[in-house]
């Protein structure tokens, strides 16, 4: 009989993870919310709504490094065009936010502001539906879904990996940004999006507004764990190990990776969109800068950082870069590319499996015997072959070696 999803769900991950999550969404649902909105500001432990939207962008971040490592660490695909996937995604409702502007921008017109000044006439055809909130909703999915299943599928089908991937996704995404700079494209220029006034009628500064999409954000980034977790557990899993290992040994046993690689694709770059989706009215801005290679790249550095193939270790590299960078960038803004750079030579060279790997084997020295190395057993007859070579007086009594020549 076969196991139910929900029940394969819930064992995929074990009870210390479950645990984990549970504390977390304590504290991003219930703690993080009431020290924000709660508490005044005078209070010690109050929460600016600084911190809260850092914090929130964070998350998003988080989520996509998840994506990033489930394509990365588990199906070996190195893309470097992450960064047009999350983009997409806040494109798409950054689209429904400056249809909720309305009347109340600076030219009072129903149309945006950036399309009153370049004297447009009507909303371009990509814009019809941008007004509902279910129909933005589906596009912040389907629109980088539908950019990635295309690109995949002609890229997996032409057997193309390894380094040539890698940059051919990089020129994607350089493309992608070069057009959205563009006036003419309907998306505000090298400005993008901004100036966002409500979500659902909203204000989207109140504190309510930022608690509540803090907390979204926390509940997708627990549900891409949860969801990553039974992914790379499940059969689906071992494959898509299998084809990161050995592909080619994959197809001789009947196996065929495009499915499994071009569904993993998808699935990640449309995990990107709904982060972009959040991140975007909690920063308040979304512009093509977002689209950039430099970006995609960075994106590729957290998951190096926390250790790849490791859900865990790509949340805790989103962090730990993000919130270095916010502190060198408000302390030593010009030299964050500097400390960006020797962190990332750095892990390559002498933290190969990131911090989780690093943790690992912090863990496991003190379980290993501290005493002498042991001795290999050697068979009492036995003597090295140097030796026996030395003392042999007759060449029939040397000892047979496998592989040596009469």
């Amino acid at each position: 009989m076969r196991t139910p999803l929900t029940l394969r769900i819930l064992h995929s991950t074990p009870r210390a993870g479950w645990i984990a999550l549970a504390v977390f969404a304590a504290i991003t649902w219930i703690a993080v919310p009431v020290a924000h909105a709660v508490l005044a500001e005078a209070h010690p432990l109050h929460l600016s709504a600084y911190s809260v939207s850092l914090l929130g962008k964070i998350l998003c971040y988080m989520v996509v490094a998840v994506a990033m490592d489930l394509i990365w660490g588990y199906a070996g695909i190195l893309s470097l065009g992450h960064g047009l996937f999350f983009a997409l995604g806040g494109y798409a409702f950054g689209m429904y936010l400056m249809r909720q502007i309305g009347r109340d921008g600076s030219y009072q017109s129903d149309l945006p502001d950036f399309m009153v000044f370049l004297d447009w006439k009507e909303l371009p055809w990509y814009w019809a539906g941008s007004d509902s909130f279910l129909g933005t909703l589906l596009l912040v999915g389907a629109v980088p879904g539908l950019v990635a299943f295309a690109f995949g599928w002609f890229a997996f089908r032409s057997r193309i990996k390894g380094v040539y991937f890698s940059i051919i996704t990089q020129a994607l995404t350089y493309a992608a940004m070069l057009l959205f700079f563009r006036n003419e494209t309907g998306f505000g220029g090298n400005n993008g999006f901004t100036d966002f006034k409500r979500i659902l009628g909203y204000s989207i500064t109140s504190p309510e507004m930022r608690a509540t999409l803090f907390a979204l954000s926390a509940a997708l980034l627990m549900a891409c764990l949860v969801l990553g977790r039974y992914l790379v557990t499940s059969r689906f899993g071992r494959v898509l190990a299998a084809i990161r290992d050995a592909e080619s040994r994959v197809m001789f046993i009947g196996y065929n990776p495009l499915h499994y690689k071009l569904f993993m694709w998808t699935l990640s770059a449309v995990l990107c969109g709904l982060a972009g989706a959040l991140y975007v009215p909690q920063v308040g801005i979304i512009n093509p800068s977002e689209m950039s290679p430099a970006n995609s790249i960075e994106i590729a550095v957290w998951v190096a950082v926390g250790g790849r193939g490791t859900l865990v270790g790509a949340v805790l590299g989103a962090g730990i870069v993000n919130l270095a960078k916010s502190w060198f960038t408000m302390s030593f803004p010009e030299y964050w590319p500097f400390f960006l750079g020797f962190l990332f030579i750095a892990v390559t060279l002498y933290l190969p499996d990131g911090v989780v790997g690093l943790w690992r084997r912090l863990r496991a020295r003190p379980a290993a015997a501290p005493d002498a190395p042991p001795v290999p057993t050697v068979h009492r007859d036995a003597r090295p072959v140097s030796a026996a070579r030395s003392s042999a007086k007759d060449p029939a009594e040397l000892p047979a070696v496998k592989g040596a020549e009469a």
